[in-house]
């Protein structure tokens, strides 16, 4: 199973990116797919997870929007209305459910998301 996220960048606050996920060895659509993110020095958070549902954290609510292409094998993050905070490396990872880290069993490498002000 692998994992590739990609899409990350450069962008000024205010600014969009999408994140997508793409996976090989695992049909996604069988799968809860998470986004974490971690800014060195504190811990990993979750940011949103889609599963039957969607999931939000507080801080990304109304701005993020998760999302799957079955066809593609393919998860996407939606960011709108980047703020600096939202700089991190950003992850997905696949699990059997929707919650804390540890549900999640397979890990992509990270893409950067860094958002100036």
């Amino acid at each position: 199973v692998q994992l590739q996220a990609s899409g990350g960048g450069l962008v000024q606050t205010g600014g969009s990116l999408r994140l997508s996920c793409v996976a090989s060895g695992v049909n996604l659509k069988y799968y809860s797919i998470g986004w974490f993110r971690q800014v060195p020095g504190k811990e990993r958070e979750g940011v949103s997870c889609i599963s039957s549902n969607t999931y939000y954290s507080d801080s990304v609510k109304g701005r993020f929007t998760i999302s799957r292409d079955n066809a593609k094998n393919t998860v996407y993050l939606q960011m709108n209305s980047l703020k600096p905070e939202d700089t991190a490396v950003y992850y997905c990872a696949t699990g059997e459910a929707c919650g804390p880290e540890n549900l999640f069993d397979y890990w992509g490498q990270g893409t950067q998301v860094t958002v100036s002000s």
